[in-house]
């Protein structure tokens, strides 16, 4: 199983990013997928999940209105629309995927977002 996240990059407060995250070795329409952040010295956090459970999606309060989390299962992937990005936005960004009844047991290896004047 792998989750290959892609899209990070260096933008300036207010812009936009679209982060991606391609599955491979499972079929992430089964799958309750999510993603999470890390930023420098800090605890890496809940940031949006996409829920196989209940077809429902999730934010962190700090990401309401701003973020959209979306999936294509025909690609297997899972998008994170990012708008009006803020330099406490400034992480390392993670995908990760999880059985609708478990914690999450798959995770992408990152893709460093900063914002940045």
């Amino acid at each position: 199983v792998q989750l290959q996240a892609s899209g990070g990059g260096l933008v300036q407060p207010g812009e936009s990013l679209r982060l991606s995250c391609a599955a491979s070795g499972l079929t992430l329409d089964y799958y309750s997928a999510g993603w999470f952040r890390q930023a420098p010295g800090k605890e890496r956090v809940f940031v949006a999940e996409t829920s196989r459970s209940d077809d429902s999606t999730y934010y962190a309060d700090s990401v309401k209105g701003r973020f959209t989390i979306s999936r294509d299962n025909a690609k297997n992937t899972v998008y994170l629309q990012m708008n009006s990005l803020k330099p406490e936005d400034t992480a390392v960004y993670y995908c990760a995927g999880r059985r609708p009844t478990s914690g999450y047991d798959y995770w992408g290896q990152g893709t460093q977002v900063t914002v940045s004047s």
